[in-house]
């Protein structure tokens, strides 16, 4: 009975997926994973920030960066076509690549980048939420880990912002403060609150539980002290409708 029982519980590790905080870093290591899955992208002059996710597909590392959709709106192209069929004019929108720059710091020093072109996987304006995918395979191992449970963190939760403040030269800059208040409603969109320092070029930087969980994409502010993140809840149901599921969970 008992060896029946393990079997069950190793079976549903293995094929239903190990809990996602267990994939969490040990406490004392979180300011630096959180640096590890921080990117900055850079789009036609503008800066912004970014997030590692990184999904191994037939052996091989695919890394994607979750952006804030505004950092790479001065990349979208539109044409115009004439549709063969219909004869009626259409407009087709395209992306440029985008640039993710990684910063590399060792014993307190800057010793170097690196920089790798990104191509646009989904773009979302009313959400203000991007996708892109990192060209070079296995680009780098770190890999931001998200908040799975249905447990929205209340008011007051300590949380960390990473983000690249002032573009590159702010780059993985770490600040911390609360959750300020959760569901603000602007525009018809759902936003959580935050008082953790935030200055352009945070936007597309991750909102952090302080043990490194990922909980909301920072898109908007109105001064350094009052910023607003799209939160997990938000980022699943954008996934969801995309059918890219699988980059938050592979399991799904």
């Amino acid at each position: 009975m008992k060896k029946c029982v393990l079997f069950i519980i190793i079976f549903l590790f293995i094929f239903m997926g190990a809990d996602w905080k267990t994939q969490l870093p040990p406490k004392e290591k979180v300011p630096q994973y959180l640096q590890d899955i921080s990117v900055t992208i850079k789009a036609s002059g503008a800066e912004g920030s970014g997030v590692i996710r990184t999904v191994t597909i037939d052996g091989q590392k695919i890394n994607f960066i979750l952006t804030a959709a505004h950092v790479i709106e001065s990349l979208k192209k539109t044409d115009k076509m004439i549709d063969p069929i219909s004869g009626t004019e259409r407009q087709i929108v395209k992306f440029d690549d985008a640039s993710v720059v990684k910063e590399l710091v060792e014993d307190g020093k800057r010793v170097g980048e690196l920089k790798m072109d990104a191509r646009i996987v989904k773009y979302n304006k009313d959400e203000d939420l991007a996708i892109c995918r990192v060209l070079k395979k296995n680009f780098v191992d770190a890999s931001v880990v998200f908040y799975m449970d249905d447990v929205i963190p209340p008011i007051s939760t300590e949380i960390y912002h990473v983000g690249s403040l002032l573009g590159q030269t702010g780059s993985n800059s770490m600040t911390s403060g609360i959750i300020s208040q959760i569901g603000r409603i602007i525009d018809q969109k759902e936003y959580d609150q935050t008082n953790a320092s935030a200055f352009p070029g945070s936007s597309g930087g991750g909102i952090y539980m302080k043990d490194g969980a990922y909980i909301g994409c920072l898109t908007r502010g109105a001064g350094e002290g009052f910023n607003l993140s799209v939160p997990m809840r938000r980022i699943k149901k954008w996934f969801i409708s995309a059918k890219l599921m699988w980059i938050i969970d592979p399991s799904s």
